[in-house]
């Protein structure tokens, strides 16, 4: 895991995305969505997406992390 900081350029930019353009509970709720069925697919599908299965899983949990620090949902007990 990469322990980098944001530029100031790409926070500026992620405070005016979420400021301006969406709420963060309704883009982690718009991930939460792509995640759920984008697993599905894969699920249904995984013949035909050997390819892309190797970072599936990865890729999964880390939009799953950017969810939760925009709308901590599953670790709020």
């Amino acid at each position: 895991m990469k322990n980098n900081t944001l530029s100031k350029e790409a926070e500026t930019r992620l405070i005016d995305f979420f400021n301006h353009i969406i709420d963060p509970e309704d883009m982690a709720k718009i991930l939460r969505q792509v995640n759920c069925i984008l697993a599905v697919a894969v699920m249904r599908q995984h013949e035909t997406l050997q390819i892309g299965l190797a970072n599936f899983e990865d890729n999964y949990y880390w939009l799953n992390e950017l969810a939760e620090i925009l709308n901590p949902y599953l670790s709020e007990e």
